[in-house]
């Protein structure tokens, strides 16, 4: 799809951390310390929205991550309020293995307006089947969809077995497994997920694929499991969309990542 071709289309990025202006600084440090990366982007519901504008993006999914349980409730407030605050902005709630009532906290959430939760099991060093976990997917299931991150060379915790496991288990929890289904193992994400009933966001992926790998795994997987993100702060959205534009793909299929996939996904209606 050419880039003219671009104008008055619906945009969702599916990927986006924020946090609160005041330790935003300091949380984008940390990101940037364990992925050993210069992080170059703020962090901030402000410089987000200011992105989304220049990138030509209708909405962008929000949400973070709890390293503690006793931050789980007010790290949701803060994504709904926001959320609240600016309608272009989506609501992910976020969990951790350790809170106590997690029942509680989906109920929650859903009063809240937030539209679904994602985990980093990676940061929060715990498998993504632990038990503690699986025991909060079957609450989920059938209610909201789960993003969770996805695969590392460094780590097991959230390896494509793994998450293949929690697939199989709770058939009807929708997912997207994110960064193609394993950041840095991205050819054993498509031994373990090929054949499994998830989305995957191309987030975090592209920008180390190229576009000629990129559309093959596109491919492979088919466009309508695959869900456009930016992983903003630790990538630019406006520089992601541009990249993303470079991959070899029908009109069709760019208007499936961009947009189609993401409502399916959310269970939402999404317009310009």
């Amino acid at each position: 799809m050419l880039e003219h071709n671009m104008k008055n289309k619906t945009i969702a990025d599916i990927h986006n951390h924020i946090y609160p202006d005041l330790i935003a600084a300091k949380a984008v440090e940390n990101v940037g310390h364990f992925y050993h990366l210069t992080m170059n982007c703020k962090g901030t519901t402000g410089d987000l929205l200011r992105l989304q504008q220049e990138a030509g993006i209708s909405y962008s999914l929000i949400h973070s991550v709890a390293l503690k349980a006793d931050n789980v409730t007010s790290i949701n407030d803060f994504i709904a309020e926001q959320a609240t605050k600016h309608p272009s902005l989506i609501g992910f709630a976020t969990m951790h293995h350790d809170f106590a009532d997690k029942e509680r906290e989906i109920n929650r959430a859903i009063a809240l307006g937030l539209k679904g939760f994602k985990i980093h099991t990676d940061s929060q060093g715990v498998n993504i089947d632990d038990e503690r976990l699986m025991e909060f997917y079957g609450m989920l299931e059938g209610r909201l969809p789960l993003m969770v991150h996805c695969g590392d060379y460094r780590w097991d915790n959230s390896h494509p077995r793994r998450v293949k496991e929690v697939l199989r288990a709770f058939p009807n929890l929708v997912v997207n497994a994110a960064h193609f289904g394993g950041w840095s193992l991205y050819d054993l994400a498509v031994e373990y997920l090929l054949d499994e009933n998830c989305f995957m966001d191309l987030s975090s992926a592209a920008i180390y694929l190229g576009p000629r790998r990129t559309t093959e795994l596109i491919r492979i997987y088919g466009a309508d499991r695959i869900l456009f993100g930016s992983d903003y702060p630790m990538w630019n959205p406006v520089e992601e969309v541009q990249r993303f534009l470079l991959n070899d793909l029908t009109e069709l299929e760019c208007e499936k990542i961009l947009h189609r996939n993401a409502e399916a996904y959310l269970g939402l209606e999404l317009s310009q």
